[in-house]
């Protein structure tokens, strides 16, 4: 399946039918009179987060929604039949943007969640609900308030807990294959990932969703290579996994570039909790890994993990470090570990 994350969508909610100007008018039967129905409601349009979906390359073959409309009223007070309502189905983390695509309309992070996107309009008056006193016969009758018609942006945001950014070939896609049973493509040259993958991690009978987005490189942020389009699917995570290449001979260069590019995009991303590894140590010797470790400590004034996807040195370390935080995000106590109370007792 081929994974689509923007779709432009047109919607349409349904016209409320005319009201009916009727009378009644029998033979040998007294007592006449206006016995006109009101038309019925026009249909609304809804858009439900459902599960079962992860992506949105449904809305490229059919872009245009448009609900029915209620039917018009009948003669002996009968009421039009109400329009159908329609309902975008899209995969969880999917935004609705207006047509700008900067104002968030709704934002559909739980199965089930649902949200109105048109109403339909209301139906109109029969004569029958104008009849008075003062105006027994009336011939008058409502027309059906128009639907709504709108453009709206469906745009996807992976739901994960940790996500993994890099330069190209700076082994991500290779790490997420080997901490999950996730298969993405893998290959020696940049940009082997063109599209996000997710996979779920276990590490200490725990699990958590990690998301791995094609690599960064210098000026993305204004459109270079992929450009930060898949950006967006690391913003709901709750740390971010940040890979260096430890075989590269510019690695406070790369680190910096990636570091640019996140506060480009949002100061929300650049200010996530960040965990900073040197990854392919196995084809490192201990002098250059040595070297390129404190280089890299000195350029992010924090600390560097030394890991290598390939023979899984470092790996679990990391693993455990990154649900520590995924957990304190939840809410949740990482295993083996007790929040104490002020004051309380401990052995």
């Amino acid at each position: 399946m081929k994974f689509l994350d923007l779709a432009k969508v047109y919607i349409r909610s349904g016209g409320g039918g005319s009201g009916c100007v009727s009378f009644r008018r029998e033979k040998f039967v007294e007592f006449g009179g206006p016995d006109g129905g009101d038309g019925g409601r026009g249909g609304d349009v809804w858009v439900e987060a459902v599960d079962g979906l992860n992506t949105l390359i449904d809305f490229r073959y059919q872009q245009h929604f448009f609900a029915t409309s209620g039917q018009p009223g009948m003669g002996r007070q009968r009421t039009g039949k109400d329009g159908d309502d329609i309902v975008l189905r899209v995969p969880v983390g999917t935004e609705v943007l207006e047509e700008d695509e900067e104002t968030v309309i709704a934002d559909l992070v739980e199965i089930g969640q649902k949200v109105l996107l048109g109403r339909g309009g209301n139906g109109g008056f029969g004569n029958l609900h104008f009849k008075s006193s003062t105006n027994q016969a009336p011939r008058r009758a409502n027309p059906g308030q128009p639907g709504i018609e709108r453009t709206i942006w469906l745009r996807l945001k992976l739901i994960a807990d940790a996500g993994l950014v890099g330069l190209p070939n700076a082994g991500k896609s290779t790490f997420l294959s080997a901490v999950s049973n996730a298969r993405p493509k893998i290959a020696d040259y940049p940009f082997t990932t063109l599209h996000p993958n997710l996979g779920v991690v276990g590490v200490d009978g725990k699990e958590f969703v990690m998301a791995d987005i094609p690599g960064l490189i210098e000026g993305a942020s204004e459109g270079r290579g992929l450009g930060d389009q898949f950006l967006g699917h690391v913003e709901r995570c709750a740390v971010l996994l940040h890979l260096v290449d430890g075989t590269s001979s510019t690695i406070t260069k790369d680190y910096r570039t990636i570091i640019a590019e996140l506060e480009a995009y949002s100061e929300i991303l650049a200010d996530k909790p960040r965990i900073l590894a040197l990854n392919k140590a196995d084809a490192l010797d201990a002098k250059t890994r040595s070297s390129r470790r404190r280089a890299l400590e000195k350029a992010s004034g924090g600390p560097v993990h030394v890991i290598s996807g390939v023979s899984g040195e470092g790996v679990q370390d990391v693993l455990r470090i990154l649900w520590a935080k995924v957990a304190a995000a939840r809410g949740e106590t990482p295993e083996g570990e007790e929040i104490a109370e002020p004051g309380a007792w401990q052995p």
